[in-house]
């Protein structure tokens, strides 16, 4: 019998092996046919990229090829380091701008600001770059330097900064602090697992239990998209005991299979835990936020995470280039994998689609039910509201952000009561003087009536009318909105302003989500019904 299975394995892999050499020659003659002989000159590395990114694309987003010049982002998405001089950049309206300065790097020390609209980097205008193009002006080798060309609102000429290169370590852990001494609770933001983010997370704990008692820990994972698994298994070794199996990788080949355990007894074994997910915490995050989930240790609240536990290795091949590809799945102490159902390319946008009878019941340690086939359920949904269409206007045509500009340019500081008192009015001059509008689902009613039949006059005049009553109700909508303007007003302006220290107290006292997680904690019953088999 096992003779008869060893030449059944190795005549399927002679198949194999077969269908690749076979399809390969096909596809090797069909190239070189193409790249000699068709009636226009073609460009054989790009349609060979357009070949490759074709086949790619049959399978997952995450299977991706990695040319020479994208080693840079591996570096930073495994190590959290990187060569460079400490700006975070964006495009708005067209412009590439300054989002931030990092603290205590060139750009920072050399005066560069948030809002600074990038001119020219090492004397070649902007516009005449692409995104890989800028990429390579700011990162390079430590110490050698780029010379970047700003316009700043207010300023009539441009400035120019000469900025040194340097090895930047991008903080995993932002902010951690105490959103209540007394009670003895405690929030820190995780935004990535990059290699010692666990050690960052360890440290800012322990130093936060010198200064006082620890009765409460959020933690919070929106946004963090993942990293290394090995960095998660090291997060969860701080609230799980010793010994516990927390997430294991199960591929199509046996040397892909790994079982992750937690290797030191937990620093906070008991400690009451929350954790802070939504539609952006991906892959370690869902294995964290899964593991505590599973076994009964934390309360998940929030949205539903991605759907991300697909598990990617890097095979370097020909030419300095590497292979990103999909070897493998994440599954979590119940069972279930946190993979979403549906995740090629075309299926991605229909998760929220997949009928409860595709899906498979999983139980907690305590007996919970709990399914897979979307990510990880929140046991404390916080599903946001619809935006208004007013509020999307504001923030796809950067509003808040070019007024930010003007108004740090015109006063020395800002505070809440101010933004109450005075910003949020000349917010609503400044939109006016730039001609603010925005098509509310009435306008575009109104204009399809307009464009449906030749109208009288006396319709026409009710249409008048009609617009008229419509723009006063959208004047009314924005002042129903007036206290999310304020608040979107203080956060974009206060960021000009405050450190990170400073900031974050600032806006976790505005945070729903931080705010219900609070309620939790005060109340120890409820808590704790969240974690029963009832629930």
């Amino acid at each position: 019998m096992v003779l008869a299975a060893f030449f059944i394995i190795a005549a399927a892999r002679s198949d194999v092996f077969f269908e690749i050499k076979k399809n390969f020659s096909i596809f090797s003659d069909v190239f070189t046919e193409v790249s000699l002989r068709y009636v226009d000159e073609v460009e054989p590395g790009s349609l060979m990229n357009t070949a490759i990114n074709a086949m790619l694309e049959m399978l997952d987003p995450y299977t991706v090829l990695i040319n020479e010049g994208e080693n840079q982002e591996i570096d930073i998405i495994t190590t959290g380091k990187y060569a460079g001089v400490g700006l975070e950049i964006g495009l708005q309206r067209g412009e590439m701008v300054v989002i931030a300065p990092i603290e205590g790097y060139s750009a920072e020390r050399k005066g560069v600001k948030a809002g600074d609209i990038i001119l020219e980097l090492n004397g070649i205008a902007i516009k005449d770059l692409n995104e890989k193009a800028i990429e390579s002006q700011l990162f390079g080798e430590p110490g050698s330097s780029v010379i970047i060309k700003v316009k700043r609102y207010g300023i009539e000429n441009p400035l120019e900064f000469t900025l040194e290169r340097e090895r930047i370590d991008v903080k995993s852990v932002p902010y951690a602090g105490f959103i209540n001494k007394e009670k003895g609770w405690v929030y820190i933001q995780l935004t990535q697992f990059s290699q010692q983010c666990a050690d960052e997370v360890r440290s800012a704990l322990l130093e936060l239990k010198n200064e006082s008692e620890i009765t409460g820990i959020i933690l919070d994972l929106r946004n963090n998209p993942g990293g290394l698994v090995n960095e998660a298994v090291s997060i969860l070794d701080l609230f799980l005991p010793a010994g516990v199996e927390v997430v294991t990788i199960k591929g199509r080949l046996k040397d892909t299979n790994q079982n992750f355990y937690t290797n030191v007894p937990a620093l906070f074994p008991d400690t009451k835990l929350i954790v802070l997910q939504n539609n952006g915490s991906a892959s370690a995050s869902e294995i964290v936020a899964g593991a505590l989930q599973d076994l009964d240790r934390a309360i998940i609240m929030g949205e539903r995470s991605y759907g991300k536990g697909l598990v990617q290795t890097i095979r370097p091949i020909a030419y300095n280039n590497a292979l990103k590809i999909t070897s493998s799945r994440y599954y979590i102490p119940s069972g279930r994998s946190i993979q979403s159902l549906k995740y090629s390319h075309l299926e991605r946008n229909e998760v929220e689609n997949i009928p409860d009878s595709l899906r498979s019941i999983f139980k907690t340690k305590a007996g919970r039910t709990v399914y897979d086939g979307i990510g990880i359920e929140p046991d404390v949904a916080m599903n946001d509201r619809e935006f208004a269409l007013l509020e999307v206007a504001l923030l796809k045509d950067s509003y808040y952000f070019y007024f930010a500009n003007e108004y740090v340019a015109k006063n020395d500081t800002i505070t809440a009561d101010l933004v109450k008192s005075k910003v949020y009015d000349s917010f609503k001059t400044y939109l006016k003087e730039q001609n603010f509008s925005y098509e509310s689902e009435a306008d575009y009613n109104l204009s399809q009536l307009k464009q449906s039949s030749n109208w009288a006059k006396e319709d026409l005049k009710m249409m008048e009318s009609l617009e008229k009553a419509i723009n006063k109700q959208k004047e009314q909508q924005f002042d129903s909105l007036k206290a999310y303007i304020q608040f979107q007003l203080f956060r974009e302006i206060s960021e000009r302003y405050l450190t990170n220290e400073q900031f974050y107290p600032e806006m976790l006292i505005r945070d729903k989500y931080v705010n219900q997680a609070k309620q939790l904690l005060e109340n120890p019953a409820k808590y704790q019904s969240y974690l029963s088999v009832s629930n």
